[in-house]
């Protein structure tokens, strides 16, 4: 075997493989995120899954409004929805109304409707729109 000067090569004091100090792997005193050594065990790091704000299973195979950001609102049954309240809609009307209170309806059929767009969800069934009791009436 060939004799190599302390501290150049072969794990003397300072640095080389399996040494005191420095090198790979082995044993870390406690230190490091290892499963097992040292780390939090699996009962406190466990997070609850987060629970939706709206149960939409209630509204499956029912019409529903949507609303979102910018002021479009359709109006479709919804058939699907994930976590991150992303939505299928089917049979889709978006109702477009122009400055002057007109309305216009377009049939846009099958829609995914992105979650983190979404301003408002409610169902068509109970529900009748009012006029605006804010808007200021014009001066005679």
């Amino acid at each position: 075997m060939e004799q190599h000067p302390r501290g150049t090569r072969g794990g003397g004091f300072r640095g080389g493989r399996g040494g005191p100090r420095g090198g790979r792997g082995g044993h870390h005193e406690g230190r490091g995120g290892h499963a097992g050594q040292g780390g939090q065990s699996g009962v406190q790091g466990e997070r609850k899954p987060r629970e939706a704000i709206l149960d939409l299973a209630k509204f499956m195979d029912k019409d529903i409004t949507v609303k979102f950001n910018g002021g479009r609102e359709v109006v479709g049954t919804l058939k699907g929805y994930d976590q991150l309240m992303n939505l299928v809609l089917d049979d889709v009307k978006e109702t477009l109304r122009d400055d002057e209170g007109n309305e216009h309806i377009r049939e846009l059929g099958l829609v995914v409707a992105r979650g983190p767009m979404l301003t408002s969800i409610s169902p068509v069934d109970g529900s009748e729109q009012i006029e605006n009791p804010f808007l200021q009436q014009a001066e005679i």
